[in-house]
Formats: C-alpha cells, structure tokens, sequence
C-alpha cells in the first residue's frame, strides 16, 4: 500500500486540528482520531521481536504512544516509531497525517 500524498494528508490534519487552539489540543484530536480509526490490536515486529499493538495511548510529556504488548510484558513506543506491519491496520492514515502535521 503506498502512502498518502500531501494534497491526501492534508485533509486528514485539517478534520484534526480545525477546533484545536494550541499544540496540546491538536495532539489530543490526532489521540482521537488514532483511537477512532486505528484497527487494534494488531502484531507488528519491534527490534525483531513480534508484538501485539493493544492500545493507543496519549502519555504525558511523550505524546501519543501505542501500547506493545507480549506474554507479561508492555511497552510504550513513540507512534512515530511504531514499525507497522504490511499490509499495515485499517486507520494507519491517521498515522501518516500525524506524522505530516509534525508534532
């Protein structure tokens, strides 16, 4: 699946971050929409090592974080740095418009 254009992204951000008043906000609407469109839980490889994505989270102070989990143990990783599988889940868009937007 190729990526979004930028004429495709830039709707998405604008949907997000129309009503927003300040940086914090517009990180909250992309939390949002991600927790919306997101298809979760779904597996994905992190350092060689097949995990489960359960959860979208907005952690303070690291922003929006997907919640990796395997056996036992959880970890928080940066969206941004969330390896995503291929063909990657329903919603990932909203990955690329944040990732377009520049936190």
């Amino acid at each position: 699946m190729a990526g979004l254009s930028k004429a495709e992204l830039e709707p998405l951000v604008e949907q997000t971050t129309v009503d927003a008043y300040d940086e914090g906000e517009q990180i909250s609407g992309f939390h949002v929409m991600l927790e919306e469109h997101l298809a979760v839980p779904f597996k994905t490889t992190v350092l060689g090592v097949e995990v489960t994505v359960k959860k979208i989270d907005l952690l303070p102070g690291s922003g929006i974080a997907a919640i990796c989990g395997r056996g036992p143990h959880r970890q928080a990783i940066g969206i941004l740095d969330l390896p995503l599988p291929t063909p990657p889940p329903e919603g990932s868009e909203w990955i690329d418009a944040y990732r377009h937007w520049g936190p």
